[in-house]
């Protein structure tokens, strides 16, 4: 490999951080990383991909976590002729010691090429470029450590869930529990590939959702309350003395209507049936609202990005649900959809596509659930908003 990259040496020059110099700084003592330099240096001049498809590679009795590459031209960059990635599950709520670290990096540097990824869209940790005969030796060493690879290709993707109540006073449910529970209760699901397409789950522990489920995941597990919210008049009032203009910043943004201000008594009222729980009164006004005492979640279903018929936001399916171990319940729901999907589903179609296309009346026939407000007829197609300033 040459070790000129005039193109890609331009991704260095803005003014952002660029992958590009972390790669430089690993090819200076890993060859597959300089040749990694050199075939997307290629594809730059060229205009074209110099990597194929993998086909199955794997480690024993998994057939999920690694994800194949091979270059295209081997006899020109023979340290990246096979540039494997692995797929880490990562513990719920991404807390890591840094021991656990220094193992997973010392690892690396031996059987690949000690690049890495934190964290995947799915939220695997990503380790990037291995050959066919390492794989297995990393994967054992890794095992041996404590860890196990995550999901890929057709099957349950790595379940993932946001910080919860660890560490955020908003979380509703035990976003960490409950990951960690579905986890090592559907481990089969995770590692062997069996259904038309992908799978997702993930949990967030109150409406401000910060891990995107309901943009990203198949199954969306969202914290909520089923009573009303705590109103404490008192903090509303230090608010208020305090320069907050509770009409316009609180009332009026409301997207359901649903407070009310009284600037006679200065009480700030809640119309309970029409609130929606979407967390802006709270993320405003944390001190004076809080949620309400009766937790669970919302279940949602179809979040997805854009492949055959674009994106959709999930929608709801199961308005209020309690969230204790074991999780029977939503457990049991999963195993449901699951058997319809892979019983009518087609290729790459998922599980919103499927919906979509058999109806969601038959969807809730085949789930034993009955039709209830909070559903829709089917899933918001643009999950972009824009705003005029």
């Amino acid at each position: 490999m040459a070790d000129e990259t005039p193109l890609l040496d331009e991704l260095e020059k803005g003014p952002w951080p660029s992958y590009v110099t972390e790669i430089k700084r690993m090819a200076k003592k890993n060859a597959a990383a300089k040749d990694l330099l050199g075939i997307q240096e290629q594809s730059y001049k060229d205009r074209v991909t110099h990597w194929k498809h993998g086909g199955i590679v794997g480690v024993t009795g998994y057939g999920a976590g690694v994800i194949g590459r091979y270059c295209d031209s081997p006899e020109k960059f023979p340290d990246a002729a096979s540039f494997h990635t692995m797929r880490i599950n990562q513990p719920a709520g991404w807390f890591y010691t840094t021991k656990s670290l220094r193992t997973i990096c010392d690892i690396w540097e031996k059987y690949g090429s000690g690049m890495t990824n934190f964290h995947g869209s799915t939220g695997d940790i990503i380790l990037l470029g291995t050959t066919t005969e390492n794989l297995q030796p990393c994967f054992d060493t890794l095992t041996e450590a404590g860890f196990d690879l995550g999901g890929s290709g057709s099957a349950l993707r790595t379940p993932a869930g946001c910080v919860g109540q660890a560490r955020c006073e908003w979380s509703n449910i035990d976003t960490l529990g409950l990951i960690h529970d579905l986890t090592m209760e559907f481990q089969d699901e995770i590692h062997r590939p069996r259904w038309p397409y992908k799978f997702k789950i993930k949990a967030s522990g109150c409406p401000n959702d910060c891990v995107a489920a309901i943009a990203r995941a198949d199954f969306t597990i969202i914290g909520t309350w089923r009573d009303a919210l705590r109103i404490d008049q008192a903090a509303v009032q230090e608010y208020v003395k305090k320069g907050l203009d509770i009409q316009e910043l609180v009332v009026r943004r409301c997207p359901s209507e649903a407070l009310v201000w009284d600037a006679k008594t200065q009480e700030l009222k809640l119309l309970v049936d029409d609130c929606v729980r979407c967390m802006h009164c709270i993320n405003v006004m944390p001190k004076a609202v809080r949620p309400g005492i009766e937790k669970g979640a919302t279940i949602l279903v179809g979040g997805k990005a854009p492949i055959i018929k674009g994106a959709y936001l999930s929608w709801v399916l199961v308005p209020f649900m309690k969230v204790e171990p074991p999780y029977d319940e939503m457990k049991d729901l999963l195993r449901k959809i699951w058997e319809w999907w892979d019983e009518n589903g087609r290729t790459r179609e998922r599980l919103a596509e499927l919906i979509e296309r058999l109806g969601f009346k038959t969807f809730l026939r085949e789930m034993g659930l009955k039709p209830v407000p909070q559903m829709v007829k089917y899933p918001r197609s643009n999950p972009y908003v824009f705003f005029d300033r």
